[in-house]
């Protein structure tokens, strides 16, 4: 499928809906790796603090693979979804010299009947089902609000 399609079909339908909770997953272009590097996530992470310091979001959840991103948050900014998630690339990038993102992203608005918790407990446990731990606490780049 080109790119094109596949990038329209990530925006089919997307809605963004001020308070509403998002779970989102961002990707490295070409998978690069480097967001296993200390230094590297340390930056990243403060990117996401800095979101919600200037009032864009309010993360509940954040899980940060080697070359993903899974980011669980109540949008708090008239931009948008699009405009809150391409301000926090930008953000992260600039920190980050060799860092570039995928085009586009996946995300999933949280119906009111989801438990936050558990989708919590779920982003976090990703290095566990991914084999690069064995227990969620031996993962440092992590956190929720609810943990």
């Amino acid at each position: 499928m080109d790119q094109m399609r596949h990038g329209w079909r990530l925006r089919h339908g997307r809605v963004s809906i001020p308070d509403q909770v998002y779970s989102v997953t961002l990707v490295t272009r070409g998978r690069w790796p480097g967001l296993a590097d200390l230094s590297v996530a340390r930056r990243v992470i403060g990117s996401l603090r800095e979101m919600d310091e200037t009032g864009h979001s309010e993360t509940l959840a954040f899980c940060l693979m080697p070359d993903h991103l899974h980011w669980l948050f109540r949008l708090r900014h008239r931009d948008g979804l699009s405009g809150v998630v391409g301000q926090f690339k930008g953000r992260s990038a600039r920190r980050i010299p060799l860092l570039r993102w995928q085009r586009g992203f996946h995300d999933h608005a949280a119906r009111d009947d989801v438990d936050l918790r558990r989708l919590a407990r779920y982003i976090v446990s990703n290095p566990v089902r991914a084999g690069l731990v064995c227990r969620v606490g031996d993962y440092p780049y992590w956190d929720a609000v609810w943990l």
